[in-house]
């Protein structure tokens, strides 16, 4: 199915997409990310095709938690007003409790009379249907409700010509200079074109909770005990996202402990804030319980001729920190004004054009790393699972009640994008939950405070720098 922008006479361009399905760029899913590169490119006046398996409204249980620093990269892209009209909530920082004792994290103005920062939460779906009706408004966007299968490639240059697809159980094609792989953390192209595999850890099992009481409104919360951490945000008027990761191979999610909804009824339920638990309880009794694997993949350099791979499909992070869209939306920004008409006037150009994604791999990091960096980072220590990264887990903590906050705050946020700055916190971060180790340790003890310290600096080492060597030399 083609839909054809709501315009009465068509353009040349618009004409040649719908009648021979060619255009400048074929972009292969209709998400956050694919959305937004049609209009930016369709407002450069590229002709796109925007492709989408199906335009149905999406429902998942991540993307519905947009930082700061996406909200600006939505702004420079001019569609700041798709966060309306879809009973979003403004979040103005973080709620983190350990074993019950919270600290309130704001995210920090870039001035003292400055307003403070607002993320946006809200349901996944409404937002994407906002992102679509922005594309199919733009004249240079054609979208089509189709799936693609695979790849056409020229058999003498090995270059991407377009995608071959299934409209209707009927074969088709689609042509464009550059083909645009957008089609998320499932792609079908990231095997063959993609030089990592994504490597997962955990998975996030969702629930949607009604009329929940939120310790703090317009936060997002992030609960941590002995167990791996749990997520809760408000995503509209009467509905809250309630997050609740769990390793791969936990025992305590066994079968024979009652499996995934065992762990939550046991574990989860009796440390949840009061004002949640009765809504918890009856979303559990629903059942209507939904999973997303949490995997990490570092981005891979776009090599292949006429082939881009973008979003989910290119980089992934733990969704703990809420980054994914906030990178994909800053990455849409930088390719809009790498392969901008003044710099690439005709994307036939295969060379410049790989020089440009050359340039691009490199340049989209000054926001990428450090979220992807944090991500994981963060991840390591909030579900400590051994006796030195359960001492970081409370040095980081007293970190955020005691340290300047503003900083490890904006960089969750997606507004400081330096990775020395991440770097600085982190490890401020473990020497400060050495000082609270040795504070905590018997005399009796004093003397392997030594061993202590060297232990729990060698952990926050062997968590942090493996990420900075990735980004680094990746």
């Amino acid at each position: 199915m083609t839909l054809l922008n709501g315009h009465a006479s068509l353009s040349p361009a618009a004409q040649r997409r719908i009648e021979h399905h060619e255009a400048d760029i074929v972009i292969v899913g209709a998400g956050v990310l694919g959305c937004a590169l049609a209009v930016a490119l369709g407002n450069q006046g590229r002709s796109v095709i925007l492709l989408e398996k199906s335009l149905e409204e999406p429902n998942r249980i991540v993307g519905e938690l947009l930082q700061p620093g996406g909200v600006q990269a939505l702004e420079q892209l001019g569609l700041r007003d798709c966060l309306e009209d879809i009973d979003g909530i403004n979040v103005k920082g973080y709620w983190v409790t350990y074993f019950g004792e919270p600290v309130l994290l704001e995210y920090p103005k870039s001035s003292p009379t400055s307003p403070t920062p607002l993320g946006r939460a809200f349901h996944h779906g409404r937002f994407v249907m906002k992102l679509r009706a922005a594309a199919l408004s733009c004249p240079n966007v054609t979208v089509v409700e189709t799936k693609v299968t695979g790849l056409i490639t020229s058999s003498y240059t090995q270059e991407v010509l377009g995608v071959e697809c299934i409209t209707k159980d009927v074969k088709d094609c689609y042509f464009g200079q550059l083909t645009v792989a957008a089609d998320g953390y499932n792609s079908v192209f990231r095997k063959e074109h993609h030089q990592y595999t994504p490597k997962r850890r955990s998975k996030f099992h969702g629930l949607e909770l009604i009329d929940a009481k939120l310790p703090a409104p317009n936060t997002g919360h992030v609960l941590l005990s002995d167990n791996p951490p749990v997520l809760m945000y408000q995503i509209g008027t009467h509905e809250t996202r309630i997050l609740i990761d769990i390793p791969d191979n936990l025992p305590a999610a066994s079968v024979k402990n009652g499996g995934v909804k065992g762990y939550m009824r046991n574990n989860i339920l009796p440390k949840l804030p009061e004002g949640v638990q009765q809504s918890f309880s009856d979303a559990l009794e629903k059942g209507q319980l939904r999973s997303m694997p949490n995997s990490f993949l570092p981005a891979s350099a776009n090599k292949t001729p006429g082939l881009m791979i973008l979003g989910d499909a290119l980089n992934m992070r733990h969704p703990l920190t809420g980054g994914g869209m906030t990178v994909a939306l800053n990455d849409v920004c930088v390719i809009r004004e790498l392969l901008s008409p003044e710099r690439v006037p005709n994307l036939s150009n295969t060379g410049l054009v790989l020089e440009q994604l050359a340039e691009f791999h490199w340049k989209r990091k000054n926001s990428s790393s450090v979220i992807n960096i944090l991500a994981q980072a963060l991840y390591a220590l909030f579900a400590a699972d051994n006796y030195y990264l359960k001492a970081l887990q409370r040095g980081c903590f007293r970190y955020f009640q005691i340290g300047p906050v503003g900083g490890p705050v904006g960089l969750l946020a997606g507004l400081i994008k330096k990775p020395l700055v991440l770097v600085s916190h982190f490890f401020s971060v473990a020497f400060l939950a050495i000082w609270v180790h040795i504070c905590d340790t018997p005399l009796s003890k004093l003397f392997l405070a030594p061993y202590y310290a060297v232990m729990i600096l060698y952990t926050a080492s062997v968590v942090i720098l493996p990420y900075i060597w990735t980004e680094i030399w990746y």
